[in-house]
């Protein structure tokens, strides 16, 4: 079993203007609502690659209940730790050029009682599972460290973290399996920027240097890189129309993690994360791929070493 950890759920209204004015009168062209929380978006791509998930985290009394039945009719198991408030909605805005901005909301605040159930019920659900992905921003309230607190609650199952600077290294103090930063997050992490690949392999070594055995670079439209430190994999990713980029890293999680489950190698996690993002990528607003888009994809992949 994966356990994904989700501490921030969000609603994903995806807004399409043909032309964006910024300070000007828009008229939306379509919109679109997606239940969503990156390590939910994970639960729900492992559980259309076959494999069993459970989603857990924090949820909110107004709104929560709608993502507890979207979970249940996606077959994924859940348990969240409730608190007052409301789910929070982010806003992505993409014009006619296919270029995305995004309005984040924070979330509401988060008691340090209800921080301690979380890990308490992490610890509990982590003793029954082989992976846990810790993903995503946190509420307020919640400070980065909190990271480590529930990469430590894992115990012996293997932790994938995907989030930014200081959540990220909060997590590596306590050891990981993987890390999956995108490029902009290996750079702010590390202070530096990388153009060529011997670059951010190089970069990627600062992750593992601080407590992760792998890192998944994630190199948006390219492709991605695989590395331990030393040695390194390339996946180029196909050429496909794009929709919408929000949750292909989050795709990219969920079918690293199943293919870690079956045992596969790390030139196959790579080639399996790569086809799931860029899948994710064909899709409207932030719905995630399909097992067939994702396998049509598949096929025509190959991974090379670095």
């Amino acid at each position: 079993m994966i356990l994904t950890v989700c501490p921030n759920p969000c609603v994903d209204c995806t807004i399409e203007i043909e032309e964006f004015k910024i300070g000007r009168l828009n008229r939306l062209d379509n919109k679109i609502e997606n239940l969503a929380g990156k390590a939910l978006n994970s639960a729900i791509g492992i559980t259309r690659l076959g494999a069993k998930a459970f989603a857990t985290g924090f949820m909110f009394e107004k709104g929560g209940k709608q993502f507890t039945r979207f979970l249940s009719s996606e077959g994924i198991d859940n348990q969240f730790v409730w608190n007052k408030g409301g789910v929070r909605v982010n806003y992505k805005i993409i014009d006619g050029k296919s270029m995305m901005t995004e309005i984040n909301d924070k979330g509401d605040k988060v008691s340090p009682q209800k921080q301690a159930e979380l890990v308490e019920l992490v610890k509990e659900k982590a003793a029954e599972s082989d992976i846990v992905i810790i993903s995503g921003s946190l509420p307020r309230g919640v400070n980065d460290e909190y990271y480590y607190a529930l990469a430590t609650a894992a115990g012996k199952a293997k932790v994938v973290v995907d989030g930014e600077k200081g959540r990220l290294a909060a997590a590596l103090k306590a050891g990981v399996y993987m890390a999956k930063p995108n490029i902009d997050e290996l750079e702010d992490f590390t202070g530096k920027k990388y153009k060529t690949y011997e670059e951010m392999v190089e970069g990627c070594r600062k992750i593992i240097d601080g407590g992760a055995e792998n890192v998944m670079l994630s190199l948006g439209r390219r492709g991605a890189i695989f590395t331990d430190g030393k040695t390194s994999y390339f996946c180029k990713s196909e050429n496909v129309a794009v929709n919408s980029t929000v949750g292909a890293g989050d795709s990219m999680v969920a079918a690293a993690c199943v293919a870690t489950l079956e045992g596969a190698d790390k030139p196959e996690i790579l080639r399996r994360a790569v086809a799931a993002g860029t899948a994710s990528i064909t899709m409207p607003g932030t719905n995630l791929f399909t097992k067939e888009k994702y396998l049509e994809i598949l096929e025509n992949l190959q991974v090379a070493k670095l």
